[in-house]
């Protein structure tokens, strides 16, 4: 399993994240959270004043912050600059400003190679919206999560406090329609993955049954 790559891509509360360091820990893989990079460079630019309705004031920074991220699953980290980042950029701020950030050509150039970087070391579950489709189109492993719009706004209610449900599925469908509309690295499935719907299933089932798709494949 060093050398092994699983690529799992969806929607946000569809179970990515937590499926997949689910799925890492069980195999003794490293784990990478590509939405926390994006949510990162958003907080750094959100932090100074960056107009994110203009997509050339955002290309112009795009170099800017400095990127550290952990691939440990049980304790995966994000720093910015060197500094702890990892509930900062969490927040309802930076979640309704991310897909304007990631629909940036340069955005997704630089965190594109710096994903490839981290991969290239072998062993990894990688989780995004383009893992399969753009960054890592070779993976053996290719998982796409899916789950009921009702059930992915259930999930995210659980995860924030303020809010409602009604709230995060509006919320949920309008990133879906700009994550999966923009030019660059839209959010699709790749031809060769294994679609798995979530809807009905708890954390376990869903990491038993991608472990099943992985056993197939690998």
């Amino acid at each position: 399993m060093t050398g092994l790559v699983v690529a799992m891509d969806g929607p946000s509360g569809s179970g990515k994240s937590s499926a997949s360091r689910g799925v890492a820990r069980a195999l003794g893989l490293r784990y990478l959270d590509t939405g926390a990079m994006y949510r990162a460079i958003t907080w750094w630019m959100l932090e100074r004043g960056v107009d994110l309705t203009d997509p050339e004031a955002i290309a112009a920074r795009a170099l800017a912050p400095v990127l550290s991220m952990g691939t440990d699953p049980d304790a995966p980290s994000v720093a910015v600059d060197g500094a702890d980042a990892a509930l900062a950029i969490r927040t309802s701020e930076v979640t309704a400003a991310v897909s304007a950030v990631s629909a940036v050509p340069e955005v997704r150039r630089r965190l594109v190679a710096e994903q490839r970087e981290i991969i290239g070391l072998g062993g990894i579950v990688v989780e995004g919206r383009d893992i399969g489709t753009v960054v890592t189109p070779g993976a053996p492993v290719k998982v796409y999560l899916t789950a009921s719009a009702d059930a992915r706004a259930l999930r995210r209610t659980a995860e924030l406090t303020g809010t409602t449900v009604e709230t995060q599925k509006a919320a949920m469908a309008r990133r879906d329609t700009l994550d999966s509309t923009r030019k660059t690295d839209p959010l699709a499935m790749a031809a060769d993955a294994v679609e798995l719907d979530t809807t009905a299933l708890n954390l376990e089932e869903v990491i038993a049954e991608v472990l099943r798709v992985i056993k197939e494949k690998a």
